[in-house]
């Protein structure tokens, strides 16, 4: 029986429209390319990479007052998330999910900080999203 091959993809590849780091992973193109061909610990390791860059981008803006209610927020409206995975880098996968609908962000778990008080949460995820493709983008450039 085969194993799951555990991906950070969300389905928003935009490698495919020329995009040198994916906007939705944050993935650089040859690490999407190579990712079925990376053994187990290295695909641990570049998650766990990519956690910590998107927590670094994520605590700017955001902090996670309650991550067992942002949990159970993920968990009601089938937000795909991985056990080990960080508060602050789900909170970005609810806010990519749900920026739209989300009026209070109190009611999962999340509260905005460093001036980020005054944006609601499109505007948040607008800009979170912003600076972390800066940083997935520099990250890509870094590596060889």
């Amino acid at each position: 029986m085969s194993r799951r091959i555990v991906s950070p993809c969300v389905g928003l590849c935009s490698t495919t429209v020329g995009d040198t780091t994916c906007r939705g992973c944050q993935r650089h193109d040859r690490e999407i390319r190579d990712w079925l061909g990376y053994a187990g610990a290295e695909r641990e390791a570049r998650m766990q990479s990519l956690d910590a860059l998107r927590v670094a981008v994520a605590e700017r803006y955001l902090e996670v007052t309650d991550a067992a209610l942002l949990e159970a927020q993920l968990v009601r409206y089938r937000i795909r998330f991985r056990p080990e995975q960080p508060a602050l880098s789900r909170a970005i996968e609810l806010l990519r999910v749900g920026r739209q609908r989300i009026n209070d962000m109190t009611r999962y778990g999340l509260a905005p900080r460093n001036g980020a008080e005054a944006l609601g949460p499109a505007e948040l995820y607008a800009v979170l999203n912003q600076a972390l493709n800066a940083a997935a983008q520099a990250r890509s450039d870094a590596e060889p």
